[in-house]
Order: C-alpha cells, then structure tokens, then sequence
C-alpha cells in the first residue's frame, strides 16, 4: 500500500511538472507573438525595451534601478510602475479607497489561489498589532524573552568545539516559537505541529505565489490547480483551522466565566484579542485561523531573515564582534542580565544596545528585505485606477547622497550619526522610516510590527553574540551573495556556519 501510495504521488507530481512545462511554452509563445496589455502611468518607459515585441524574460534581465521618472518592470502576471522618491510625500497619506497596499501584497502572494485573500475586508489583524502588541510592547517583549530562554537550550549548541549548524532553521525556530508564545500562548507555542507548520506555510505559498508570478492572470485557474505547493497551503490551513478551534473554544468559555464573577487565569494573547474585537464573522473558526497563520507568515518570515542577513555579515565582518560584545557586557555590568531585575526589563535593556541597532541598519542596507515596495492605486488622475506602483527602496538608501561609500559596509554608520548631534541621538533607529529608508515601508503603510520584529531580532542577536562564537565553514571565503524572487530578497537557505559555545 506504501508503495503504491508513493507511486501515485510521483505520478501526480510528474503529470503536474508536464503540464506547467507544456503551459509555460505555449504561453511564451502567445506573449511572443500577440504581447498584452496591461496598466501602467501613461508614457512611463519600459525599462530596457528594445523591441515592441520583445519578450518579458529578456526585459526583466535588464532591470536595473536609478531612474528619476517613473518607469515600468514588466512581469509575466502585471506591469510594475516604479516612481521617484518625490512622490512619496504626496502619496503615502491617501485613504486606502485611493491607495490600498493590502490588497497589492494579497494579489502579489497568488489571491483567491493561495486563500490569502481570506484577510480582505478586515484590518483586524492590523489592529491587533496597532491597539495590543505595539501599546504593551514591554510586557511582550518580556514574554518573548521568556520563551528565548526555554528555546535557546534546544536549538543553540552547547558544544565548546566547532560544529557546523544550519543557523537558518534555528533562527526561524526560536522566532516561530517567541512569536507564538505573544500570538497564541501555551502550550500551543510548543508544540511541534504549529511550529513546523508556521515555517512550512511560508515556504509553500512563496512557491505558489513565485510560480504564478511566472504567468498571465488568464492562466492563474489552469497553473493553480496544478500546483503542488497550492495543496500543501491548502493543507497547512485546514490544519491550522483544527489547531485552533478549541483555543478559540476556550477563550470562549473563559469569557463567559467572567462574566459570571468567576476568576479565569488567562494568557494574554493576540489572538484573544481579536476574538474580542472582532465580528461574529471574523470570529468564524476557519477565518481566524487563516488570519492568525498569515499573520505568523508575516512576523517569521522577515524577522528571521533580517537576523539570519546579520548573522552572515557578523562571520564576513568579524571585527565587529569585539565591540559588539564589549557593549552587551557593560550593559549586564550596570543593568544586570536582561530580565533578572525590574530595572532590567527588555525595555531598558534593548535600548541601550546602540551599537547593535545600527550594524542591524547596516545589514539591512545592504540586504533589504524587498527591493521595491508596492502600493496598488485604486483612484487616482495621473495613475491609472489599478495600476501597481512602487518605489525603488534598495537604490534610493544607496545613493551616495543618501549614503556616502554605500558599497562599503560600515556598521557603526548609525551609531556615528547619532552622536554627531543632540538633535540627532534619537533619530536613525532601527524601525524608524524615512523616505531615505523603505525597509519597513513609509506613513500610512508602515510595517505596523516594526518595534516588536526590532525587539526580537535584538533579544536574539545579543545572546547570540554574547554566548556563540560563529564562522563560515572554510570553503565559503566570502558573504554568500542574496537570491532573489521577484522583488523580494532573501539569504541563499543552503549556506551553514560554524558556531561553538564561548568559554565564560
């Protein structure tokens, strides 16, 4: 039965590879010769066009950044519009009817295709973070810190010898687990089910999407439906759906206790929250568990990049290690450990970790999670309605005019900025957005979790630095270079390090 059962698999698996090759040919051949048309600000340039009939592949080999006008990168699925730096005040406080930045990244991660689409008519989860987790940050933080401290001892070696360790999976494990605990509490936030689906749903509907990126919405009903990675999303959700249906019993029943007189000792989750801020609709079971998984989506994927990013440039810069660490001990010398006084929250602690928040600006300079941020239009007279509209993040922050020597790496840039003027010591922080800086977004569509991903990324790092020592492996000579999917940047998953525990 196991074989057979494996056979099949491998068939469906085979017949699904045949037709997207079969699909992708024939829709090469028909953009080839007929083209499309598609939205774009009127008389924009197609960056690199050579030919009216040139095919799209051969454009997107071309792409570069630097344009001071607007500008369009094709793609096989929609036309990109990227504008200058000099729109961004005018836009970036428009209502959503005019400017809706959810539902740009709901179509961008494959829409109805990839069920992401089940967010759309609520910013609940917006809200959750805006209203909860960033007015109590502290208290999360804290909580954050606790699970680090049960996480670290089984993802981190122990070994005082070198050993090589994918540091990839233990950083999006200890984040899957930090994040769970202030989302959905224990004992789920430990259990290994929801642990490895969180990780895998972020892997599944990236492929999914990355593929139907790859061709006309026209075919998107054929190549979904041949998609392996669209069933196993499909999946993580239904699993997630019974995963939470008796937490969100159970609050249930803790809400009617208390209004009762009765004392109900609770967590104080995220996902309680929503349950009672949210209509009786979102509070249906397979939509808060969609939303709480996209949510995890979001807050793990980009937070263990960012850490993931500086921790290959701490083993490509490792003379920065000294002056990091010598900042984490002075900070213990005065506060103590983190969390071992009321004086020693994460609050305190995490702020005085200057040094570190600006190699973290540095790092995130040079490996942006996105190279463009997208909005799409929905009202507008200069822009046609529908249009997809970004900026160009990653070259605008290395403009020499924005950053001088932008191809050295230089950590302490930030900090260097800081001291330079009183006026200045609170400015240039990690989290904080600028025009000059898109990493996080800007106004209106500003990462709503920035604080909270800041804080995490710091709680790791520092302990990482303090108690580890890492390095490359001794065939990688140098940083691994980026890969890239579209807009999106990320490290190359298949690179390892070397790491042993410091002798105290």
């Amino acid at each position: 039965m196991a074989n057979e059962s494996t056979s099949l698999d491998e068939l469906t698996t085979s017949f699904a590879v045949t037709s997207i090759t079969t699909l992708l040919i024939a829709t090469f051949l028909f953009l080839l010769l007929f083209g499309s048309s598609k939205k774009a600000v009127p008389g924009a340039p197609v960056h690199g066009r050579h030919w009216s009939w040139e095919p799209t592949f051969w454009l997107q080999s071309r792409f570069a950044f630097g344009a001071h006008r607007p500008f369009v990168v094709k793609r096989y699925d929609i036309d990109i519009t990227i504008l200058p730096n000099k729109y961004l005040e005018e836009l970036r406080l428009m209502s959503q009817a005019q400017l809706n930045a959810s539902q740009a990244q709901i179509e961008n991660l494959g829409h109805s295709w990839t069920s992401i689409d089940a967010i759309n008519g609520s910013n609940l989860h917006i809200r959750a973070l805006q209203n909860k987790l960033i007015p109590e940050l502290p208290k999360y933080l804290d909580i954050t810190q606790t699970e680090l401290n049960y996480a670290w001892p089984i993802h981190i070696t122990s070994s005082q010898e070198w050993q090589e360790v994918d540091i990839q999976q233990m950083i999006r494990m200890l984040v899957a687990r930090m994040t769970a605990k202030v989302f959905i509490g224990y004992p789920t936030c430990r259990e290994d089910e929801w642990l490895k689906l969180s990780i895998d749903y972020t892997t599944d509907i990236f492929t999914a999407a990355f593929t139907l990126h790859r061709f006309p919405p026209w075919t998107h009903p054929v190549v979904a439906r041949l998609l392996p990675s669209r069933y196993r999303v499909k999946k993580h959700l239904q699993s997630a759906q019974r995963i939470f249906r008796p937490l969100m019993d159970k609050h249930v029943d803790a809400v009617m206790k208390r209004r009762e007189g009765q004392h109900v000792d609770e967590e104080d989750t995220l996902l309680s929250w929503m349950m009672d801020h949210g209509t009786e609709d979102g509070n249906n079971v397979d939509k808060m568990a969609t939303r709480q998984t996209i949510l995890t989506f979001a807050s793990i994927h980009t937070t263990s990049s960012a850490i993931i990013n500086m921790v290959f440039d701490l083993c490509a810069y490792p003379e920065w290690l000294p002056d990091l660490r010598e900042e984490i001990k002075n900070i213990s010398a005065e506060l103590g450990p983190i969390g071992s006084t009321p004086e020693s929250g994460s609050k305190e602690w995490l702020a005085r970790l200057e040094k570190l928040d600006s190699f973290f600006l540095e790092s995130q300079r040079m490996n942006p999670p996105l190279l463009l941020q997208p909005l799409t239009l929905k009202d507008g007279t200069h822009i046609p309605r529908g249009s997809r509209i970004c900026w160009a993040g990653y070259d605008r922050i290395n403009d020499a005019s924005v950053t001088p020597n932008p191809e050295v790496f230089d950590p302490m840039r930030s900090y260097r900025k800081r001291y330079a003027s009183l006026e200045h010591r609170h400015k240039f922080l990690a989290g904080q957005t600028s025009p000059d800086n898109l990493a996080f977004g800007y106004g209106r569509f500003a990462c709503p979790g920035r604080a909270f991903a800041v804080g995490e990324i710091k709680l790791i790092l520092a302990r990482l630095i303090s108690q580890c020592d890492i390095r490359f492996p001794e065939t990688i000579q140098s940083r691994p270079n980026n890969m890239y999917a579209d807009e999106n940047v990320f490290p190359d998953p298949n690179v390892k390090i070397m790491m042993r525990l410091r002798e105290k």
